[in-house]
């Protein structure tokens, strides 16, 4: 049976790789470098500049190219087809290159439990046994760039998506609110009173950005250096933390 290791690799920063993610790389016998069109060509040589760092050995790369998703409104479905289709590329990507028994990596951003569909994308594949290396999630380098506790004293804290906040609003019964994966501009769909908010946009790599403040006071900037960050890099990942006054 072949073996496929995901293995979090932070927010991009080769330094935040933990020892056990180096070592889980140099002993593979095939690496899975996924390609996602010209317009995001940085993240690909993102991962061919940790593996120039880490690898102390001469391992197989096999780079492929991730199937779009369809944009439709049924978002589930949509989603379902797209890791349907991933995984047929995984198959067959390992078939062609490693046809025997093997270790098979697999650079996932941030952590591969945290807000991200690799282990489901893997569990359609039941021929390989499965083992995650957890990595420095984008939450962690957020706190840690701001310099600020993820919760108050004593009190919860809600992790959540932009799509879910724009389409329910605050969670209730939660004094931070931690936002993946928004798309953009999530934050002005709430009450914006007695929210402060602490931003950041490739947190961790050389282009992190940060902006901190009360979110009535910030939020124009946010949304403008967003799009600017957008449209001079071709892609973006940019994460926040909104904690309400008690």
């Amino acid at each position: 049976m072949r073996t496929l290791s995901l293995i979090g690799i932070g927010t991009g920063n080769p330094d935040h790789l933990t020892a056990q993610a180096g070592q889980a790389l140099n002993a593979a016998d095939l690496i899975l470098l996924p390609r996602k069109g010209e317009d995001k060509a940085d993240l690909a040589d993102v991962r061919r500049l940790i593996l120039r760092r880490v690898l102390t050995r001469p391992v197989p790369v096999a780079e492929y190219d991730v199937p779009p998703r369809a944009d439709q409104t049924d978002y589930l479905g949509a989603v379902t087809d797209w890791h349907d289709a991933i995984a047929q590329v995984w198959t067959d990507t390992i078939a062609a290159q490693l046809p025997g028994e093997g270790h098979v990596a697999l650079l996932v951003w941030g952590d591969p439990s945290l807000y991200d569909s690799t282990l489901r994308i893997a569990s359609r594949l039941p021929d390989l046994a499965v083992r995650v290396i957890p990595g420095i999630t984008s939450l962690q380098v957020l706190t840690a760039a701001h310099a600020i506790p993820l919760n108050t004293l004593a009190a919860p804290v809600t992790i959540t998506t932009g799509r879910h906040l724009r389409d329910h609003g605050w969670p209730p019964g939660t004094t931070s609110l931690a936002v993946m994966l928004d798309k953009g501009g999530a934050f002005t769909a709430i009450d914006p009173s007695g929210v402060t908010i602490w931003w950041g946009a490739y947190v961790g790599m050389p282009e992190e950005t940060l902006i901190h403040g009360p979110l009535p006071l910030v939020s124009a900037e946010i949304l403008t250096t967003r799009a600017q960050l957008r449209a001079r890099h071709g892609w973006i990942m940019d994460i926040y933390l909104l904690r309400r006054d008690h």
